[in-house]
């Protein structure tokens, strides 16, 4: 029996590859073949999965899981498959959000969302990675959609950090850090805002470093850089670094004072996650997948008013006990993330599926 899995890109480092890897792993560890199947890939991953044009055909008693996160070419063919299919939601951007930036995004958005909706009958199980996306997967036709947590690397975050860059940020200086792609479902807009009444209002000693692929959107960057410059902020108080190693990353967060998220639109919100790991306090707005994400933990904001998100900032980058409390409840929330059954959920799903009549 097979169990096969198709994604549009495989990429190091990225949650849907990541989740990918394990659910190889462990589908191989219980006696399946298994393989990952892709259009594109990372060139040092091409040995770790296989071009979606090799992909064989599979039979009625196989398993074929599709990993969903935007339009291509493999929804049609997942659509004819003969195989029992799963599909992972791990959510597609609302496309109002891409307005006035670039209708190519916009195109893509909605077509990944028609798409999504028209596998809502072709399914044998919807998986999806938030009690968000599954929300979204009722909402398009998909029945019982079931919530399997993204899967988190842990092993990774033991790595070291890079002490130089670590040591070169922490200056004095107030860091806020965001992690995530420089896009407009984002609201970093509403970073730089917040970094501007707090340098204004509170302390001129505070930087905004935000770390995310810049090259995806360029009119929404370019917006970015106009903002802070209409606003006054120099280069070393709005800093966009960019994608950056590992080691550059863990320095980052571990560098950090708090992390905020003004996001208006995430699927599960990873970052969140890795702030827990490196104890970081996070301060982030209530919205989509975030409140999923977060489970009652962190500082949750019900309204971005600029200047009670800055004076709130402030209070956890200077009281220590207010830290102590946040970080705390974090913990707690990455243990039950650490514990998250998800061997026996996948066998149990496996099952399911072998007793279902082709």
């Amino acid at each position: 029996m097979r169990i096969d899995q198709l994604v549009p890109a495989y990429h190091r480092g990225d949650a849907i590859g990541d989740e990918a890897a394990f659910l190889r792993g462990f589908f191989l560890s219980q006696g399946f073949e298994s393989d990952i199947f892709r259009l594109s890939s990372d060139r040092e991953l091409e040995a770790e999965s296989k071009d979606f044009a090799s992909f064989p055909e599979p039979s009625s008693g196989d398993i074929t899981i599709l990993h969903f996160a935007l339009p291509s070419p493999l929804t049609a063919a997942f659509r004819s498959l003969r195989s029992k299919k799963v599909i992972i939601h791990h959510n597609v951007t609302s496309p109002e959000f891409f307005i006035g930036y670039s209708e190519e995004m916009v195109r893509i958005a909605r077509l990944g969302r028609e798409e999504l909706r028209s596998l809502a009958g072709a399914v044998d199980v919807a998986l999806a990675d938030s009690p968000f996306n599954a929300r979204e997967l009722a909402e398009f036709g998909f029945r019982e959609p079931l919530v399997f947590p993204l899967y988190v690397d842990f092993a990774k975050y033991r790595k070291p950090l890079n002490a130089f860059l670590h040591r070169l940020f922490r200056d004095g200086r107030a860091n806020i850090l965001f992690v995530g792609r420089v896009a407009p479902n984002k609201k970093i807009e509403d970073l730089i805002k917040v970094t501007f009444y707090y340098k204004k209002f509170i302390s001129p000693l505070v930087r905004l470093v935000i770390v995310g692929k810049t090259s995806s959107l360029p009119a929404y960057y370019r917006s970015l850089v106009r903002l802070a410059d209409d606003f006054l902020l120099t280069p070393e108080e709005i800093v966009f670094v960019d994608h950056v190693p590992d080691d550059e990353m863990f320095a980052l967060y571990r560098a950090a004072d708090v992390f905020l998220s003004m996001s208006e639109h995430e699927g599960f919100c990873l970052p969140l996650v890795e702030s827990m790991i490196f104890d970081l306090p996070i301060v982030a707005y209530d919205s989509t997948a975030v409140p999923d994400t977060l489970d009652g933990c962190g500082i949750l904001l019900k309204e971005k008013r600029v200047d009670r998100v800055a004076e709130l900032l402030d209070a956890v980058v200077r009281d220590r006990r207010l830290r102590e409390k946040i970080v705390r409840g974090q913990r707690e929330r990455l243990e039950r993330l650490r514990t998250v059954g998800r061997e026996p959920f996948l066998l149990q799903m496996v099952e399911r599926l072998r007793g279902t009549k082709p």
